[in-house]
């Protein structure tokens, strides 16, 4: 049986690896009884029988009702333990705060929003955040957190967990957005940016473990998150996927980066209502220019829907500059799936067949071959699945062997170089 020592300091001896990988099929429902656990383990009776009664006994798993039978006595079953900790999820946008809880499972169980800019700098956004939190723990206060995701409108280095030059963030470069959840709820902290986080909440919804996916949000800004075989892939420092700030060759638009000619500056929802607005002061008329409603990225979206010529003008030159961009992306990373989420999907398929046309032309048969390129479902809740998505794979699939021993994770054992670079 594994000594206290050795899950202790994480060695990695064949007992303790069993020990973790039996609590991680029970969590995620790949054996549910310790004769299957046997079967697809290959250990034997006395050693599930040991490792399931210290699992139990630290607090991961517990017996639950009986099994069906298959001849003899029928097994019980046993059940992950998703009530002995709690998950915060802040999804920061770049004009709204949304927050939620989740168990260990993973499923939301409360969530608040409302509307903010992010622009007023990190001090108000976090304070604001963190009451909205607190109101929400409020409900089951005897829960310890076991985790914390935040995720934000920008480019993130995850392994600190820092904002590196935000273009719509003005005041957050290097902000430390980790210690101030941390300081607030003593549990580990992982910050990510929001798109990664889009794109787990579809690796979740889809239930497929290997799964190479492109998520694009065309929002007030643009950004794609990359899942290849399953995993994010966020490249050296966590820049991959930022496609927004990539050149389009002959544009002169000034981005809010400062640099001129960023695909944002000519296809993101910014660049939508300045050009509506330009258009309408030249004369355009129908719907967008009734007054009706303010123009939004939004508006615009749902104009095109219902037949506006500007609007069907504006969202299908967006189309085609991202599905030129998003082509070059399939070139290299071949994905399966394509995912369009935003403000603009509310234009439907007036935006989706201009990018489909697009990317088809432009990129390599074998590439596009089993390609699919959908409209995200544009739930509200996704950011937060997605965040609950991501804390769940860093604990039990990252950093499960520092912590396990201890029954719940610190911030100590998650991030000890903290503690070096303290």
């Amino acid at each position: 049986m594994a000594t206290e020592s050795t899950l202790r300091f994480g060695a990695q001896t064949d007992e303790v690896t069993s020990l973790l990988r039996i609590v991680n099929m029970v969590r995620s429902g790949d054996a549910a009884t310790r004769p299957a656990i046997g079967r697809v383990t290959g250990l034997g009776r006395g050693v599930v029988t040991q490792r399931v009664d210290q699992a139990i006994q630290i607090g991961f798993i517990e017996d639950a009702e009986f099994g069906p039978s298959s001849g003899g006595r029928a097994p019980r079953t046993l059940r992950f333990r998703a009530d002995r900790g709690r998950i915060i999820v802040c999804a920061l946008g770049a004009l709204h705060i949304h927050v939620g809880v989740a168990m260990l499972e993973g499923d939301i169980i409360d969530e608040k929003h409302r509307a903010w800019d992010i622009a007023r700098g990190p001090a108000d956004t976090l304070d604001a955040a963190l009451e909205m939190i607190d109101e929400l723990l409020a409900a089951t206060p005897d829960v310890p957190v076991w985790g914390v995701s935040v995720g934000i409108p920008g480019p993130v280095d995850f392994a600190t967990g820092r904002p590196v030059a935000p273009p719509i963030m003005p005041g957050w470069n290097g902000f430390d957005i980790r210690r101030r959840f941390e300081e607030r709820y003593d549990a580990p902290v992982w910050v990510d940016n929001d798109v990664n986080l889009l794109a787990l909440t579809e690796r979740s919804r889809r239930r497929e473990e290997h799964l190479d996916l492109i998520y694009c949000k065309v929002g007030s800004g643009i950004g794609a998150g990359l899942l290849s075989q399953g995993h994010i892939h966020r490249g050296a420092n966590g820049a991959a996927g930022d496609i927004g700030h990539v050149r389009v060759a002959g544009s002169t638009s000034l981005c809010r980066c400062g640099k001129t000619g960023c695909l944002e500056a000519v296809a993101g929802g910014w660049a939508l209502v300045r050009d509506a607005e330009a258009a309408i002061a030249d004369g355009a008329g129908g719907k967008l220019a009734s007054g009706a409603e303010p123009i939004t990225p939004e508006s615009i979206a749902r104009a095109a829907e219902s037949g506006d010529a500007l609007a069907i003008s504006l969202i299908q030159k967006c189309a085609r500059v991202i599905g030129e961009s998003i082509a070059a992306l399939v070139n290299m990373f071949n994905p399966e799936r394509i995912v369009i989420g935003g403000a603009v999907v509310g234009a439907g398929e007036v935006f989706l067949a201009e990018v489909r046309q697009r990317v088809y032309e432009l990129s390599l048969p074998l590439a596009t071959r089993d390609l699919s390129i959908v409209q995200s479902i544009n739930d509200r809740r996704e950011p937060l699945r997605g965040g609950a998505e991501m804390v769940r794979e860093q604990l039990f699939d990252v950093t499960f062997p520092r912590w396990f021993a201890d029954g719940r994770p610190s911030r100590e054992r998650v991030h000890p170089e903290e503690l070096v670079a303290g």
